[in-house]
C-alpha cells in the first residue's frame, strides 16, 4: 500500500498540485496532517495561495483522503471541504501497522510516547513545525513530511510517502520540485 503524506499546505493550490503530480502517483491513500487552507497570522501567504480552489481540489481528489485538524484549521474551512477535517487525530491500521496522524500542536512528546505504548503504534505522523523529521525511536517511526508551501527546513518544500506491506514500512521524504527522494527509512 502506498500512502501520500502531506501537511501544512496553508492554502497553496500550487503546492497540492505539485505533490499530486510529482510525488503521489500510484497512491492508494493520502493523509493530510492539518493546516489545510489558512496561512496563519504569523506566516506569509504562500505561492499559489488559493484556499477555495485548494478546497475544491481536495473535494475532487481521486485518491481517498484523510485529514486531521491543524491549529490553523477552522469550522469555516469545513464548510468548503466535503470530508471531515476537524478531528484532532486519526488512528489507522494499514496492512497490520497502526498509524497515528496528528498535527503536532496538541500532544506533547510525552503524550505521544504514552499513545505509542497504549495503541501499539508503528508510525506517528505529524506536521506543524514545517521542518521534516524522519527517525526511528525504539519500534516506532516518527515522520513529519515538512511543508510543501511554507518550508522552514533546509530541504525546501517537501512531502512524504509510506510504503506499507505485511507489517513492513518504508518512509520516504521527497523534495517537491522534482519529486526525488531526499531521505528514506525502513
Amino acid at each position: 500500500m502506498r500512502i501520500g503524506v502531506i501537511s501544512d499546505t496553508h492554502g497553496s493550490l500550487q503546492a497540492w498540485q505539485r505533490a499530486m503530480e510529482r510525488c503521489f502517483g500510484g497512491a492508494d491513500l493520502i493523509v493530510h496532517a492539518g493546516d489545510i487552507c489558512y496561512h496563519g497570522v504569523r506566516n506569509p501567504m504562500p505561492a499559489g495561495y488559493e484556499p477555495l480552489r485548494l478546497a475544491e481540489a481536495l473535494n475532487g481528489c481521486p485518491v481517498p483522503l484523510l485529514v486531521c485538524r491543524g491549529n490553523c484549521d477552522s469550522e469555516v474551512d469545513q464548510l468548503a471541504i466535503d470530508l471531515p477535517i476537524l478531528s484532532p487525530c486519526l488512528l489507522l491500521e494499514l496492512e497490520g501497522v497502526r498509524v497515528l496522524v496528528h498535527h503536532g500542536h496538541r500532544f506533547s512528546e510525552e503524550e505521544v510516547e504514552r499513545l505509542v505504548g497504549r495503541w501499539r503504534l508503528g508510525v506517528v505522523i505529524s506536521g506543524h513545525t514545517h521542518v521534516p523529521r524522519l527517525e526511528r525511536r525504539g519500534k516506532v517511526l516518527l515522520f513529519n513530511p515538512g511543508s510543501p508551501a511554507l518550508p522552514k527546513g533546509e530541504e525546501g518544500p517537501t512531502v512524504g510517502t509510506l510504503e506499507v506491506s505485511r507489517g513492513r514500512v518504508v518512509a520516504r521524504l521527497h523534495e517537491l520540485e522534482g519529486g526525488s527522494v531526499l531521505r528514506e527509512l525502513a
